[in-house]
């Protein structure tokens, strides 16, 4: 098994590894584990592609989700695509704000621009386009905050996913 995973600074941190065995083997690890009684871990396993979720109980805002993909390299070797991430809404909620900030800054810059060259006044519009990036970067740091906030059920499911690798 050899593993490759991204720099720290991504909000989605990714990783990838290869095994020595088919991706059929590979997933029929995780349903064996995921259908145990004792999992507490939510799950859907579709074709090669496996999502798990923590714990209803232990579930908030900033919870990560683990997306493992299984790809079929040879005959009898596999690889494991994985990306931790926050759920769904969580991500489209953070984009959709980011593209709605980066928006709201080019109309300011449009707005201070066009003030400008009709002389008028344009002091807000300026005062926008240093409010917007400094909202930005609010964003970008709560997003970390989030990440640092669900990291110990990350590495939960990181554990719970190289246990159910590991099994033989």
């Amino acid at each position: 098994m050899s593993t490759q995973k991204n720099n720290e600074i991504f909000l989605r941190p990714r990783f990838k590894m290869d095994f020595n065995e088919s991706q059929q083997k590979i997933i029929t690890k995780f349903k064996e584990n995921l259908n145990q009684k004792n999992c507490k871990y939510c799950s859907k396993i579709i074709d090669g592609h496996i999502i798990i979720d923590v714990p209803e109980i232990e579930n908030h805002f900033w919870s990560p989700q683990l997306n493992i993909e299984v790809v079929e390299a040879d005959e009898n070797k596999a690889i494991v695509k994985g990306l931790f991430g926050p759920k769904p809404q969580v991500w489209t909620l953070f984009m959709f704000i980011h593209f709605v900030m980066a928006f709201v800054f080019m109309v300011f810059a449009i707005m201070a621009y066009v003030q400008w060259n009709l002389k008028s006044e344009y002091s807000f519009a300026l005062t926008m386009l240093f409010v917007v990036p400094v909202l930005w970067f609010v964003m970008y740091f709560l997003g970390r905050l989030g990440k640092k906030k669900g990291h110990s059920q990350m590495n939960e499911l990181y554990q719970f996913m190289m246990k159910t690798l590991e099994k033989k």
